[in-house]
């Protein structure tokens, strides 16, 4: 229980921090928050994912983030990115699954 209110207070002082920065961006006409706040669904998925890597919700939620996060401030088309997101997951499971085996392997290695 400690550990889950360990994770849940640093994904809220990631979050204070950005929508305190998003603020004085918007307030100072750098940023509009209408095109920032994508980054707020950035930074919850990184604050899931630096606790636990393997948290498929995480990284739910960080590629929502880009995606609106390229389609607010570049101007991206959505299909553009769909069109890109099929292989980019079939890359990351194929760098997975890689990776899974060279772990087996060293840990065959390791312990005969």
């Amino acid at each position: 229980m400690a550990n889950r209110n360990k994770r849940n207070i640093l994904t809220g002082g990631m979050i204070l921090i950005t929508i305190g920065t998003l603020i004085i961006l918007h307030k100072t006409d750098a940023w509009e928050f209408s095109r920032s706040w994508p980054l707020l669904l950035i930074v919850i998925a990184a604050g899931t994912l630096i606790q636990r890597w393997r948290d498929i919700g995480g990284w739910i939620i960080g590629c929502v983030g880009v995606v609106f996060f390229l389609v607010e401030n570049i101007e991206m088309e959505i299909w553009r990115i769909v069109n890109l997101l099929l292989p980019l997951l079939l890359i990351l499971v194929g760098v997975q699954i890689v990776i899974k085996y060279f772990k087996k392997k060293t840990d065959d290695i390791d312990h005969p």
